[in-house]
């Protein structure tokens, strides 16, 4: 089952044909229920109706805070190295890549989440930036995951590598972060085969494309929510990105007006334009 969150509240469905509406007033109520299964089958058993357009999707998130873990797939890391390798942060990802404890850092708060179909943001002081397409994790106030989305962590990698401290102003920042289209409602892992897949646009032309699975990625979700949620409360829940396994080459950097599709088997798409 899939959850949208709509203007016209939030609707479920099984089948992307029928789709009925949740009884319960915000996404908060949402994540905050008790017993989110009840109201699921409340939901299937009232009246269908219309389907979401897509312009009237909001993003699924409510007061949650965003957060994100870094250095999980070898693509990451080996990005991060060389982006990083003049200030002398090589050796330091590749101790992150194989340490115990994750990294884990806060992405975005509520008002900062761009909805799909809207605008994402490329910094106004940084030359060098990237979507980074990943999968994320939805997860109760208890610290029990329990859906999977689409979010894009966009990055400013040349401020990040000039100093490894400068990471939250490389990550945060107005419009630094997409999440959509739906929640894919699962207690259960998705398979390790589920693909990601990363396509930019730019002047109808695709200018790059890539893919990845979970298979590649070294860490378990739910180890990272229990990092997350070690000595922090989330009273609405939280979303936690799993870190990225596509980044674009060297000599890539997004332009205004790029167009950024990211793809999640079982999930869907969620479509961004770029905007400086």
């Amino acid at each position: 089952m899939k959850l949208y969150n709509t203007r016209r509240g939030i609707l479920l469905t099984e089948d992307e044909s029928t789709f009925h509406t949740m009884g319960v007033a915000s996404w908060d109520d949402l994540l905050t229920s008790e017993d989110l299964q009840a109201l699921c089958q409340a939901a299937m058993s009232g009246p269908a109706v219309a389907a979401p357009a897509d312009e009237s999707l909001l993003a699924p998130v409510g007061t949650q805070e965003v957060w994100a873990a870094g250095v999980t797939y070898f693509r990451s890391r080996s990005a991060r190295i060389e982006e990083s390798k003049d200030a002398g942060g090589g050796t330091f990802y590749d101790r992150v890549y194989s340490a115990e404890r994750p990294e884990l850092f806060f992405k975005a708060t509520a008002r900062r989440v761009v909805a799909p179909g809207g605008n994402v943001r490329i910094r106004s002081d940084a030359s060098w930036s990237v979507p980074e397409p990943e999968l994320t994790l939805v997860v109760d106030p208890q610290g029990k995951i329990v859906g999977y989305t689409i979010g894009n962590d966009m990055s400013s990698r040349d401020i990040e590598g000039e100093n490894p401290l400068y990471l939250p102003q490389a990550k945060v920042y107005d419009g630094s972060c997409a999440i959509g289209p739906c929640v894919l409602l699962s207690h259960e892992p998705l398979p390790k085969s589920t693909a990601i897949f990363l396509t930019i646009t730019r002047e109808s032309e695709v200018v790059f494309r890539g893919e990845t699975t979970l298979a590649e990625l070294k860490r378990d979700p739910q180890e990272l929510v229990s990092y997350l949620y070690r000595d922090n409360s989330f009273p609405t829940g939280a979303l936690l990105m799993t870190g990225t396994g596509i980044v674009p080459g060297d000599d890539f950097t997004l332009q205004s007006g790029d167009i950024v599709e990211i793809t999640i088997d079982a999930i869907g798409t969620l479509r961004n334009t770029v905007a400086a």
